[in-house]
């Protein structure tokens, strides 16, 4: 198995390079430096952006290509330029694959490509699968739909367009910040606590990814969450429950909008998202309930 990769650096990239590794897939990794990679990922391969574009032929021979790059959204504010930037990221960075590709005499089986749940929109009473209408209007549902409107434009025998959640590991991500603030006795619900977190714990993402790839009957847009989302309030009583520390100290919504401006709506806003075609299509979790994978987490800290 020949797999190409952009976005292999982060979070989410670094843990399938490794189970990959471990597989012994070959593995190449698309950047926008190599030899950053080299010190990070010294058994894989490498080719620029840049090299890419001028040499498409580098990718002759793929069997699948996963892309996930693109700008983190909850590293600081959303200023109208870093907005841009998000988007473009996500938006560019596809269509440099599609155009890529178009031009490769053997393309790859599967393109997986990334997406988010946040297409969906807000709603504190509304369930989302991957049936749902992607009609919000919100900014991370516009990014989305750009995004996913461009993976549709690869050419590829199947395309998936993974939508992340909430993806849980304690390397990366946004769990070591969620329990922070109980490790340090000042936890607690975020705004009113009743917005929903769909979440992932990073063992089952890797293994929904290798499901994907060798299930031919995936396709189109994939919900990448666990079967059972639970509250903001739900969630820190478990970090809680798990850490031996209260869940007393509410975070109000002002407090929030006031620190990070419209990025608040990340902790203060979500949606109900359930995996429906990869439960249909027989994908078993390993961590299918918030307990289970918090007490896995906390254990590996």
């Amino acid at each position: 198995m020949k797999i190409a990769i952009a976005g292999g650096s982060g979070f989410i990239g670094t843990h399938l390079i490794k189970d990959w590794h471990k597989k012994k897939y070959d593995v190449l990794l698309i950047s926008r430096s190599c030899s950053k990679v080299k010190e990070q990922f010294p058994f894989a391969g490498c080719v620029t952006w840049d090299e890419m574009k001028s040499n498409p032929q580098t990718l002759e021979g793929i069997d699948v290509l996963i892309n996930l790059a693109g700008e983190s959204i909850n590293s600081g504010r959303w200023t109208a330029e870093r907005k841009q930037r998000i988007l473009l990221s996500r938006v560019e960075t596809t269509q440099q694959i599609a155009e890529v590709i178009g031009k490769l005499k053997t393309k790859p089986h599967l393109v997986i490509n990334g997406s988010a749940i946040g297409i969906y929109g807000q709603s504190d009473t509304v369930h989302f699968d991957e049936d749902s209408q992607a009609i919000a209007d919100d900014f991370l549902a516009q990014v989305s739909r750009q995004w996913e409107a461009e993976a549709d434009r690869i050419p590829s025998a199947r395309l998936v367009k993974m939508r992340t959640g909430l993806a849980l590991g304690v390397n990366g991500g946004a769990f070591p910040k969620m329990a922070l603030p109980y490790r340090l006795f000042t936890g607690g619900k975020v705004g009113n606590g009743r917005q929903w977190h769909s979440w992932i714990h990073i063992t089952d993402y890797v293994r929904l990814i290798n499901f994907c790839i060798k299930n031919e009957a995936m396709e189109g847009p994939v919900n990448a969450t666990a079967p059972n989302p639970v509250t903001n309030d739900e969630f820190g009583r478990v970090l809680a429950r798990q850490l031996y520390r209260p869940h007393w100290l509410r975070v109000p919504k002002f407090a929030m909008v006031l620190a990070l401006g419209e990025m608040a709506e990340l902790l203060l806003e979500g949606q109900h998202v359930v995996p429906k075609r990869a439960l249909d299509h027989g994908f078993e979790f390993h961590y299918p309930s918030i307990d289970r994978a918090v007490q896995d987490l906390i254990s590996r800290m």
